[in-house]
């Protein structure tokens, strides 16, 4: 077993939406290199056979999608987070593992129906499981589209869908959940003490090389160093990365976004 359950790889920050939702990005916008791209599957190959293209960002904006898709999944199991629109980029990519499908991110408001939206992702989908991809269609509890979006689903897979996690079909899947709060230095929240998975089965890395604790960290708060700078390894032993884990071990939140997170 590695020593790491997944990895978060964060190939572009930029994304086609504007949801109000989320946290937005306040770094640098950029895509990632394939020079870039290929000296960190290196640096993370001993350490992980799953890797997620997912932290800020639409990883289908990445003009070298495809390209990045097949040079990584040589090597891991390749996990993907969308929100839909440019789905057709990879209809017919047969090196993912997991594609999840964010579709509370549809809104009127970008210029496309719903029925065309969901006729995209549908049709899609159904070519990516003739490759063996898992689809993970996500929802959330309140969003505003929901029962329209179920209603659509139903008539796509000749079922009654409802609001709840369900196995639609063979590889398909819907998860719902409620809309969580993006862990950051301006939440009123305080939570001192609690547990969490980040840096003992999971870490994110960003666009630019920097090594967080986890794919919540969009601001990079809490960069423990640079995989394009650095060997993982020094980072993983830094004291900053120890006392984050020992904290989480003793059930005490070290640094003060982790305090600040409901995740």
């Amino acid at each position: 077993m590695k020593k790491f359950k997944k990895i978060y790889l964060e190939i572009t920050n930029i994304c086609n939406l504007n949801c109000e939702f989320c946290i937005k990005n306040k770094r640098k916008e950029s895509f990632i290199s394939l020079s870039d791209f290929n000296l960190i599957l290196d640096k993370i190959e001993p350490y992980t056979d799953y890797l997620y293209f997912h932290v800020l960002g639409e990883p289908l904006m990445h003009p070298k999608i495809n390209q990045l898709i097949d040079l990584a999944s040589q090597r891991f199991k390749i996990n993907i987070t969308t929100n839909g629109y440019l789905i057709k980029k990879i209809i017919n990519n047969q090196n993912i593992r997991q594609l999840n499908i964010s579709l509370h991110s549809f809104d009127v408001k970008y210029h496309k129906s719903l029925e065309n939206y969901m006729n995209d992702i549908y049709e899609a989908t159904q070519e990516l499981k003739k490759t063996g991809t898992y689809v993970n269609y996500r929802l959330w509890a309140n969003s505003g589209y929901k029962n329209d979006i179920l209603s659509i689903m139903s008539k796509k897979y000749h079922k009654t869908i409802v609001l709840e996690k369900q196995k639609i079909e063979e590889q398909v899947f819907l998860d719902i959940d409620e809309e969580f709060i993006w862990a950051s230095l301006d939440n009123e929240i305080e939570v001192l003490h609690g547990s969490c998975l980040a840096l003992s089965n999971h870490f994110a890395i960003h666009v630019n090389g920097d090594v967080v604790p986890c794919c919540l960290d969009s601001k990079g708060d809490i960069i423990l160093g640079n995989i394009l700078k650095q060997d993982l390894d020094t980072i993983l032993n830094s004291e900053r990365t120890i006392s984050i884990i020992k904290g989480f071990q003793d059930n005490k939140r070290i640094e003060l976004l982790c305090q600040k997170c409901n995740f």
